[in-house]
């Protein structure tokens, strides 16, 4: 048999592997399980993700939270480290919150940014005469300073994804890349 650890592991019970790991809640966090729900609240907020998968159990109990499987097969056993890696970034986020800076980039045209409420208008990228837009997720706070743009909230997928709205907006067709290396990119996340 043997013995748990916090970063993960397996157990040997009888002959059956299973994949278990425990996620820590920070002081200051809550977590609790409604159903298929799983709820975290800290001082920046609540976050909720839908925990729901074939053979993958997630109990809540204390100040920890554990995922885990009896199932062998490779798929199963990748989506305990997910929703692992997922409960994780919601405890961060609720408590310190996420930013990502994104750079941009311009060597032809000097490009012009405006918020206008949930979407990032890019003027003159290319010299192009009609403006390219970028949608912000709801949640998300962008801020334009000099020639950065930073994101900033508690979910991380929402400002992933909207971190790459703004990269694929800014995409070039029709020209080498090599020459155009115009536009709107993540220089880091934190």
């Amino acid at each position: 048999m043997l013995v748990a650890n916090c970063s993960g592991m397996f157990i040997k019970r009888c002959g059956i592997m299973s994949a278990v790991r425990i996620v820590q809640v920070p002081d200051g966090v809550k977590a609790h399980l409604d159903g298929s729900q799983l709820r975290v609240t800290g001082p920046k907020g609540q976050l909720s993700r839908n925990v729901r998968f074939p053979q993958v159990v997630v109990t809540c109990t204390g100040n920890e939270v554990t995922i885990s499987t009896d199932s062998k097969r490779k798929k199963i056993t990748a989506m305990v480290g997910t929703f692992e890696a997922h409960t994780k970034n919601m405890c961060r986020g609720v408590s310190e919150g996420f930013e990502y800076h994104m750079k941009m980039v311009y060597s032809h045209f000097p490009i012009q940014l405006k918020l206008q409420g949930n979407r990032l208008e890019i003027a003159n990228f290319l010299g192009e005469k009609k403006a390219r837009y970028a949608r912000i997720e709801p949640g998300v706070t962008a801020k334009i300073a000099n020639d950065e743009v930073i994101l900033s909230g508690i979910d991380r997928e929402l400002i992933g994804i909207s971190a790459a709205n703004i990269e694929h907006a800014t995409h070039i067709r029709n020209r080498d890349p090599r020459v155009f290396q115009d536009g709107i990119y993540i220089i880091q996340r934190g």
